[in-house]
Formats: C-alpha cells, structure tokens, sequence
C-alpha cells in the first residue's frame, strides 16, 4: 500500500505544491496592492453612471406620479 501512496506523493510535493504555494502568495499580493489606475478609473465612471441612471429613474418616477398616479400599485 506505501508503494502506491508515495510516487504520486512525491509528485504532488515536488510539482503541485511548489506551484500552488506562488500563484497563491502572487494572488494575495495583487490584493494587497489594491485598484490599479485603470480599475479606479473604470469604478469611477461606473459611479457615475449609476448616479446618472439613478436621476433618469427618480425623473421617470415623477411623470408616472403626475400622468398616472396609481401605476405602482399596477406593477
């Protein structure tokens, strides 16, 4: 049974593991490192559409209350 265990063993300890352990430690530090410029810009704009979209709805919300005051209940 030690013969069958330990070939892969070695394999995964010499091969798998040495690898595992730096795209792990590479990834945590990317993390650390926080937004790149590009990623905060892209959030930036992303922030801004959302405020833009949020305005065009509260708008939107305000001509059904005056064309048709009981389109909430509606939906």
């Amino acid at each position: 049974m030690e013969d069958f265990l330990f070939p892969p063993l070695i394999i995964f300890l010499v091969i798998v593991a040495p690898i595992w352990l730096v795209l792990h430690y590479r990834s945590k530090n990317q993390i650390s490192q926080g937004l790149t410029e590009e990623d905060f810009h892209r959030l930036t704009e992303l922030s801004e559409s959302a405020d833009k979209m949020a305005d065009r709805i509260k708008t939107l919300e305000a001509i059904l209350d005056v064309e048709t005051p009981d389109w909430r209940t509606k939906v």
